[in-house]
């Protein structure tokens, strides 16, 4: 069985070999064509979105026909059959939609097609539910019809409101053709009470269950937002992750969150075995020690206040908190960072972290230190009035030290883990570099290895021209693409050329001010941007151009990922140079090294390739055989520098004239030659005499005066003159020996009468 093939492929794929051609069949039929497959396809393309709208139209008619005429069981069951189909083909695609509508949900477009699949779905829905209430109960009074009511509010919950429209309106359309044209009714005092039931149960879905679920959702986003900022401020007092610069970053502190790295995961997971760790110490405190409370103050990072990390008590009286630094005890052990013991407490005594009276009649205080700075306060008590003695006391220092080993030993497996996920990024980053081969696929790869790192929105890759001082906008992703994308402009005071200058990325910390800073020139500029870095694309401290980085989102290119993207940059250098490398062994390889056109062998590869095309769509194609007339002469009389001038010259015509399905080569020596696509010999003819009087309009300056030569052209046309490269070749060579036999600087065509007639 063969594979099915998407005829709107094939059609593009035709319209794009078919191309521009030339001579007597340079018609308006191509654009004609085009025309026409667009409407097909656009027509097409109406009739598959809208299809899941018309089978309940039609479903619809034939419930009234099977209701007026009956014309037997055969038509209901058929009608039934097809109803499912409709009924479980919208849902099914709706569904399937559902679960990827993420991915495009922004698009006009796509928004469109949604709305009209849920549009599919309630009207199948109604319809159904019509059908049952005709058949069940005979007509729409009996205990069916109120699920009507429910599939409203259903549809103007779960759908978008101007689909709950159409639905509605077309559940009263089919029952008011049910009752006028099947039933033979004349009042409208039913269908009214009915239809304004409808509207009312969709407003009620619309306007407060809708609502209901907005607050409830709304609600658990602040409570999930609540969560992920507690989480994060943990993290940051810990030191597992840094200080944000606004809150968006607060649900990635590195960049997009995707698989296999998230950074919320990893935070997560470390501040959740700090908590265990402390609780299971304070829980140790206080059952070894016989204590009340056993209490982890973390310092706030402002160091204003204290909360509570971690809490082992059998008290109700304890306070949330925050405390502040500075009250009572806690000022005490702030200031000495020494341990405070404190013993025959009275009730009158004020604790912060208890309300009321003071219930214990002991108390001790011990500094949480790192690095001789103050980090937190382990607050232990008890009810009976027994003073912590010297070895409790060391003991609770042990506490704290094990404590903060914990967050170390944390910190220390944060910073592996994010070790190892930049490590992983740049290694696919070097493995895409790597594979790419031409720069268009170095830029492609460099934008999705960045994207890997840092999360942005506008990027570009500007390439620099040393010898001309002129920078060049390469490639752009995001918005003002069309606008920047091969842009040139000199090299000046802007970003991108202190950056080329100074081969150090800019700005400081990606900080952007648009006021002040340029980046490309005053006349092109980047959308508008709060963050902006600026990366030098270096091999070998030579300066290739620079990667553009962007972000609406404040701090986004930081010190955070700062260090990745210059490795990332550093990358990307090379696999420029590479690619450029590249480029030019190919152009060595497949160009003629004195004018840049085709060489014989790249000629007779592309030849295969267009004569199998012209086989294929049995299209005509010329080949025109160019030589320079009396070339030897100009060699001998003006030396063989001015002869490459000259054949420059002609090169330069023949890259002017040319289609760009056209194949140009030189074949050798001063004879050219040009393959044709589409283009019939009265076409090919008139495209010759062009190239003929194009040379024989051009002068050549030389030493001796002007210089003007002309050439004579051969022309063979498939399949008339051949089927093969080496016929067609030989019969345009034939036609090329006939111009010169004729007197030169003439054109001739390949015939079959004569095997080559003089024009």
């Amino acid at each position: 069985m063969s594979p099915s093939v998407d005829c709107s492929d094939g059609i593009r794929e035709l319209i794009q070999e078919v191309g521009q051609p030339r001579g007597h069949l340079l018609g308006s039929r191509p654009r004609c064509m085009d025309r026409l497959v667009r409407t097909i396809l656009v027509v097409r393309g109406a009739f598959r979105h809208s299809l899941g709208v018309l089978l309940p139209v039609i479903l619809s008619l034939l419930l009234v026909a099977d209701l007026t005429w009956k014309p037997g069981n055969w038509f209901r069951y058929g009608a039934g059959a097809l109803f499912a189909v409709s009924f479980l083909a919208s849902a099914l695609v709706r569904h399937r939609t559902k679960d990827s509508s993420h991915t495009a949900a922004s698009r006009s477009g796509c928004t469109r097609r949604a709305a009209l699949r849920d549009i599919a779905v309630g009207m199948n829905s109604a319809l159904g539910v019509l059908a049952l209430s005709v058949y069940v109960d005979g007509g729409f009074d009996g205990s069916v019809y109120p699920v009507v009511y429910l599939c409203s509010v259903l549809v103007s919950v779960l759908m978008v409101p101007w689909a709950t429209v159409v639905t509605v309106s077309f559940t009263i359309a089919v029952e008011a053709g049910v009752r006028f044209v099947a039933f033979g009714e004349t009042g409208y005092q039913a269908l009214v009470i009915h239809a304004s039931l409808s509207a009312v149960f969709a407003l009620i879905g619309v306007t407060v269950i809708r609502a209901e679920v907005a607050r409830v959702r709304t609600h658990a986003r602040s409570r999930l937002e609540a969560e992920i900022e507690r989480m994060h401020s943990d993290a940051r007092s810990f030191r597992l992750l840094g200080v944000p610069t606004n809150a968006a970053e607060l649900t990635s502190n590195h960049g997009p969150v995707s698989a296999p790295y998230d950074a919320n995961r990893l935070a997560r997971s470390s501040v959740e075995e700090i908590h265990q760790a402390v609780l299971f110490a304070l829980e140790l405190l206080r059952r070894s020690l016989g204590l009340n409370t056993s209490m982890l103050l973390w310092l706030s990072e402002t160091g204003s206040h204290l909360r509570i990390s971690e809490l082992s008590t059998d008290s109700e009286r304890v306070l949330d908190g925050p405390f502040s630094t500075g009250s009572g005890v806690f000022g005490a052990v702030a200031a000495e960072r020494r341990i405070v013991a404190l013993s025959g407490l009275k009730s009158s005594y004020s604790i912060p972290y208890y309300s009321g009276p003071c219930p214990v009649r002991a108390l001790a205080a011990v500094p949480v230190l790192e690095s001789d700075q103050l980090r937190g306060i382990l607050v232990v008590d008890r009810v009976d009035n027994s003073a912590f003695s010297e070895i409790e006391q060391e003991l609770l220092t042990v506490a704290t030290r094990y404590l903060v080993r914990a967050i170390q030993n944390e910190r220390v497996f944060v910073q592996i883990e994010r070790s190892k996920v930049e490590q992983g990024k740049l290694y696919r980053a070097a493995q895409a570099l790597g594979a790419a081969m031409t720069e268009r696929d170095v830029v492609d790869a460099s934008v999705r290895s960045a994207r890997e790192i840092a999360s942005f929105d506008f990027a570009a890759v500007t390439l620099y021209d040393e010898a001309k001082q002129l920078h060049v906008i390469r490639a752009v992703s995001g918005d003002s693409a069309d606008e920047l994308v091969g842009a040139k402009f000199e090299h000046n005071a802007g970003l991108v050329s202190m950056v080329v200058q100074n081969q150090h990325p800019l700005p400081y910390r990606g900080q952007y001010d648009t006021e002040r800073q340029i980046v490309f020139s005053r006349k092109l500029s980047p959308p508008a941007m709060s963050s902006i870095l600026v990366l030098p694309l270096l091999v070998h401290d030579r300066p290739l151009g620079t990667l553009v980085l962007g972000s609406k989102r404040v701090g986004a290119l930081g010190d955070a990922v700062r260090p990745t993207l210059e490795v990332l940059a550093s990358h990307v250098a090379v696999s420029f140079a590479g690619a450029r490398l590249m480029k030019r062994l190919e152009e060595l390889a497949t160009r003629d090294g004195l004018t840049g056109l085709l060489n014989k062998r790249a000629l007779l590869d592309t030849s295969r390739d267009k004569l199998a095309a012209a086989k294929r769509f049995s299209r005509k194609l010329s080949v025109l055989v160019v030589d320079i007339d009396f070339f030897k002469k100009v060699n001998d009389t003006y030396g063989h520098d001015q002869g490459d001038v000259v054949l420059k010259g002609l090169g330069a015509i023949l890259r002017k004239v040319k289609r760009t399905t056209d194949a140009v080569a030189r074949f050798g020596g001063e004879e050219f030659v040009i393959m044709c696509e589409e283009t019939d010999q009265h076409g090919a003819m008139l495209f010759a005499e062009r190239i003929r009087e194009e040379l024989q309009r051009s002068t050549f300056p030389t030493a001796k005066g002007e210089l003007s030569v002309t050439c004579s052209i051969g022309v063979a046309t498939y399949p008339e003159a051949g089927s093969d490269w080496e016929t067609l070749f030989k019969a345009a060579d034939q036609a090329l020996y006939a111009s010169k036999e004729s007197g030169r600087n003439r054109c001739s065509a390949w015939t079959p009468k004569r095997g080559r007639r003089a024009a």
